[in-house]
């Protein structure tokens, strides 16, 4: 009997991340170059623990948000929208940073994938360091600023 093992979600979304490919003229490859990130709260726990876990998909360690989904844009066109990379940060300015590059990709219809980090999963707890504060509502982040700019966006 194969017994699946248990993952978390974030070591789901790498593992299928690492799964993903693309093929044209008969020829396929992976879909995911690997993964662009800055960790901090909301992220590091999680993808971050997945990215070192799983070693096969690339981690590759950046210092700016926006040059990263930059940098995932530009290889995306280069290859000709064949590969791409998934760009992750921290919550607060670490995600907003992104804005720009999502922008850049949704216009320009080139695929990237950007896991920025949010807050709890419940949505309504106080604000935790640099996460938005609102005064008349808990229950939204910095990456609702995502949604006019994305072809996809879940929370």
């Amino acid at each position: 009997m194969n017994e699946q093992p248990t993952l978390t979600m974030a070591q789901a979304i790498i593992t299928f991340l690492k799964n993903q490919y693309v093929e044209r003229d008969d020829v396929a490859q992976p879909f995911f170059a690997g993964c662009f990130g800055i960790f901090g709260h909301g992220n590091v726990a999680g993808i971050g623990q997945a990215l070192q876990q799983l070693p096969a998909f690339r981690y590759y360690q950046s210092r700016n948000e926006q040059a990263m989904v930059h940098s995932a844009v530009a290889y995306a066109k280069t290859k000709n929208r064949l590969q791409t990379f998934a760009c992750t940060s921290s919550i607060g300015p670490g995600a907003t940073n992104m804005l720009t590059g999502a922008a850049l990709a949704t216009i320009n219809r080139l695929p990237v994938l950007l896991l920025p980090g949010d807050i709890f999963a419940r949505r309504n707890v106080a604000p935790v360091l640099q996460q938005l504060e609102s005064t008349y509502s808990q229950d939204i982040s910095v990456n609702d600023s995502f949604k006019p700019l994305s072809r996809y966006w879940d929370h």
